[in-house]
């Protein structure tokens, strides 16, 4: 199966097989977020495991 290119630039491999992603809500519309939540946005996270195992396998992880 190959890999689906938009889940491998979406997503990262951790050193222990978990997937991180970029939030949501820092593209557009920005003037009226706060600093504080733009700064909190900034940071990626780790994925939630109930979807992860779709991603792995669409990515071929």
């Amino acid at each position: 199966m190959k890999t689906k290119k938009a889940i491998r630039k979406r997503f990262k491999v951790t050193g222990t097989g978990k997937l991180m992603r970029c939030k949501q809500g820092r593209r557009h519309i920005l003037t009226k977020k706060s600093s504080k939540r733009k700064r909190h946005l900034k940071k990626q996270t780790v994925m939630d495991q109930s979807l992860a195992s779709k991603y792995k396998r669409l990515a071929c992880v």
